[in-house]
This record gives structure tokens, sequence and C-alpha cells, in this order.
């Protein structure tokens, strides 16, 4: 077993499966040794699990997790990247999150980190990373949070 899978276990984290593109876009693409991942949606069944502006009907907490399940997301991304074998990330270089807030809302890099923490967790001193977190007022499927991600791979 992989170091990562194995870290993955003893996280008690399964990956989900891959998600497909909703629009006219790929999930990933590879140049060079960089792996740039589109935005994943915080997503179960087919459908975002948090919707709405945070800061309106959405929590802080809410929001957080999502952005964690967005996290997962892109690892399932990665690991499709790296035909099954995450021990060929090198680092995670850059995540990028947008967060549908309410005029006047500031939380969005607390929310981020649950993307954010993931990656330390699974990566330890790999995973740490370069960092945007900006407020929207709207994102695709009416989803509370998107994360976007650079990765480094061998």
């Amino acid at each position: 077993m992989s170091q990562i899978a194995a870290r993955l276990q003893e996280l008690g984290i399964t990956l989900p499966e891959a998600v497909k593109p909703v629009a006219s876009y790929v999930p990933y693409v590879i140049s060079h040794k960089l792996v740039f991942i589109s935005g994943q949606l915080p997503m179960r069944d087919g459908k975002p699990v948090l919707t709405g502006a945070v800061g309106g009907t959405v929590t802080v907490a809410a929001a957080k997790e999502a952005a964690r399940l967005c996290g997962l997301h892109l690892l399932a991304q990665l690991q499709a990247a790296c035909d099954g074998d995450l021990d060929r990330v090198r680092r995670c270089v850059r995540l990028g999150g947008f967060v549908q807030s309410i005029d006047g809302f500031d939380q969005q890099p607390a929310i981020i980190n649950g993307a954010s923490d993931l990656m330390l967790e699974v990566f330890k001193e790999n995973g740490k990373h370069a960092r945007t977190s900006l407020s929207v007022n709207a994102l695709p499927l009416n989803a509370s949070v998107e994360v976007e991600a650079i990765f480094e791979i061998d």
C-alpha cells in the first residue's frame, strides 16, 4: 500500500469518485510536472450538499465542511491524474477558494481552511500551499463553496 493511501486509511478518509465536468471543460490538465484541477463543488450523489450564501442562510461551520468536501473531490481528481498513485504528488502548490457570501461577509479564509487543513493532514509538510480566498455573489448550481488546485507531481 502506498504511503498516501495508508495515511488516508489512517485518517479514515475514503475518496469519492472523481466527478465528471458539468460543462465544457476537463477536470484536470497536466503540464510538465503540474496538475491544474478545475474547481470542485461540494457534491454528493450528483448534487451540491450546501447551497446559498454564507453569512445568510449558511453558517461558517457548514461552509468549512463543504470546503473540506471540495478538497476530497480535488484529491479524487488528483488521484485520477496520477493513475491512482498519490505517492507521485510532491506538493500542493496552490488552492483557490470561492465562497458565495452576503455583502460585508469577511470570513472566507476560515471557510477555505476546510480544504487547506485537509491538504496538510494528507500530505503533511508537502501540503503547505499558497492560497486565495475570494467572495463571490454566485457559484454554479448555487453551491456555497468551490475550490480549485495546482499540485506538483513526478
